[in-house]
């Protein structure tokens, strides 16, 4: 995926949709067009960021940039997450190749950022800006008698050069250095971060390796996924833009990379996504079962399972990293992308109720069971008492998929009920696990019936948000892929979502949602999957592609939401929600034709 553009700055941010992403099993870096490095949390994802100019212009960077002016063409190495910028000036051009690196073994025991300038014609004269600012940790610098080390708070870190590049400035929180590239040049340089434990300091020339040897096993990787049809580039980036947020040091999946970033400029939807939510973690293993990945699916499932029997009896919405509590919300003293403040950190979703999590986990369960793979005693005795909660708390209201303030009955969580007890009686059918097959089976059917006297509008000719009420919910298109669907009525629901939900391809969340954010990509990627599911696939196809059109060439890196007027990319990136829809959107045409 190809982008040439000249990178624009407007009082210090650049749009969202201009970030691509590098990351290597732990942390993520966000690279802007322009060469900055504007967002790391190391050593992991829910850290305190070390650069930060996606809330402050001041921040804190790690940028490498044309000190003339240019434009780039930017891409992703074919079937790989190592990203390249080409950079061209009237006197020259030169290739910026980046990677946050993995070694032989896999990750390595510190974080290791590396980026490579080669020289393709004349010259090129670049300035080098390493800023870490953290307001949560104080920034120090020591020379040791091995390297210029910066401890930052716990953290221990030094930037990594030769010769070749010159230092103008080495202070505590900046180092600023210049460069010059010639035809065939190539220096790299690298920011190592470690965490409480001693920092190696690898020769550089080891480091720049490892960006091809990082490539090679993305490369690796990406070979294996099982899909050969019409938008296997769109597939193939976008499963690697999701494995992004798998933290492989427990199996958790991230909601997405950061924090803070608004659903609509100026607005006060501005949350932390750096946590793993049960649903996204649930989808996501669906969504990498069907790729045919292997691995992350079963290192998230064993996450899954064993933060739920750690924590229960009843699930949380959301767990940290490591399978703890999420901390309490909390608000940043920053002024916030394009000053959308409060900029939040926590997440407030850790207290609620959202009762769609039991249909989430049960159904990924029974998709395990039938991709041939064996439920320990542990998962399935959890997935049986999780299918017996589910026999009561169905009946409860909860904040619904959207986890809003608001409790009610929301329909998408009573269906999302009935799918726990379908599969929990399919699971204990086929000997999985143990329970009352037969009751989980007829509470199903109570539920369904429920849900069609209670959640039905004869005047929409719909499924609303939630009983009692003739609002609408997106969230209804994902019920076709539960087979739900009877008497036309979620074909009839569609077409009511769009009519009012809808602005061509793109798709709002709810009846309202238009006056307070943008448009939501995963709801977009569940129209796609209402046509093939419900038979329609021709259909389904043409409308993938014009939302593949409008989600644009942000190289691979889908936002949270878009603004359907501008085209602006809104909320949190990578968003694992729009990458795993994305994924669903394309195989569901597969599958249905």
């Amino acid at each position: 995926m190809l982008g040439t553009l000249v990178p624009v700055r407007i009082d210090g941010y650049l749009p969202l949709e201009h970030y691509a992403a590098v990351g290597g099993g732990r942390s993520v870096a966000l690279v802007g067009a322009d060469g900055a490095i504007d967002w790391w949390c190391a050593p992991d994802m829910d850290c305190p960021p070390l650069f930060n100019r996606l809330h402050d212009p001041a921040g804190g960077q790690f940028t490498i940039t044309p000190t003339a002016e240019f434009h780039i063409e930017r891409q992703y190495r074919q079937d790989s997450n190592v990203l390249e910028t080409i950079f061209i000036t009237d006197t020259g051009s030169a290739r910026l190749t980046e990677s946050l690196n993995s070694g032989v073994a896999g990750r390595l025991p510190w974080c290791e950022l590396a980026r490579r300038i080669e020289g393709l014609r004349g010259s090129v004269e670049f300035k080098i800006t390493l800023e870490p600012t953290c307001a949560e940790r104080q920034v120090r610098r020591a020379d040791h008698p091995n390297a210029a080390i910066r401890y930052i708070g716990d953290l221990t870190t030094t930037f990594c050069h030769d010769d070749k590049v010159g230092i103008i400035v080495d202070e505590d929180q900046r180092t600023l250095a210049c460069h010059t590239t010639s035809a065939g040049s190539s220096t790299c340089v690298a920011f190592l971060v470690a965490d409480q434990a001693p920092l190696a300091i690898p020769n550089l020339k080891d480091i720049d390796r490892r960006i091809d040897l990082s490539d090679d096993e993305w490369r690796r990787w990406s070979s294996e996924l099982a899909y050969d049809g019409p938008f296997k580039g769109d597939l193939v980036r976008c499963a690697l833009s999701l494995k992004f947020l798998v933290y492989s040091k427990t199996g958790a999946i991230a909601a997405a990379a950061t924090s803070g970033l608004p659903e609509r400029f100026g607005g006060v939807k501005n949350y932390d996504y750096r946590y793993a939510w049960v649903r996204d973690a649930a989808y996501t293993i669906k969504a990498l079962l069907r790729a045919g990945s292997l691995e992350e699916p079963i290192g998230a499932f064993g996450w899954l399972v064993r933060t739920i029997s750690d924590d229960g009896p009843v699930p949380k919405v959301v767990y940290t990293l490591t399978g703890e509590a999420v901390p309490d919300e909390r608000t940043v003293a920053v002024p916030g992308y394009k000053a959308s403040s409060p900029v939040r950190v926590g997440n407030r979703a850790r207290t609620q109720t959202q009762l769609s999590c039991y249909g989430d986990v049960l159904e990924t369960a029974a998709l395990f069971a039938k991709c041939g793979h064996v439920l320990d005693p542990q998962a399935a005795g959890l997935m049986a008492g999780l299918a017996d909660q589910c026999l009561t708390r169905w009946r409860e209201q909860d904040c619904g998929i959207w986890e809003l303030e608001d409790q009610q009955h929301y329909t998408f969580s009573k269906i999302g009920c009935w799918l726990a007890l379908k599969n929990a009686a399919w699971l204990a059918r086929e000997g999985h696990i143990r329970g009352d097959a037969d009751r989980w089976l007829g509470v199903s059917d109570q539920i369904r019936k429920w849900i069609d006297e209670n959640c039905w509008s004869s005047e929409k000719q719909a499924y609303t948000f939630f009983a009692g009420t003739d609002r609408l919910d997106a969230a209804l298109l994902l019920t076709t892929r539960f087979g739900f669907e009877h008497d036309d009525r979620l074909k009839s629901t569609r077409a009511a979502i769009e009519r009012e939900l809808a602005v061509g391809p793109l798709v709002y969340r709810y009846s309202g949602a238009a006056k307070e954010e943008g448009t939501f990509v995963a709801c977009s990627c569940w129209l796609v999957e209402a046509y093939a599911f419900l038979g329609e696939v021709d259909h389904a196809e043409q409308l993938l592609k014009r939302l593949l059109e409008r989600l644009g060439n942000n190289f691979g890196i889908l936002n949270e939401e878009i603004d359907p007027a501008t085209g602006s990319g809104l909320g949190n990136l990578p968003q694992g929600l729009s990458h795993l829809a994305l994924l669903h959107a394309i195989y569901s045409i597969e599958e249905n034709r």
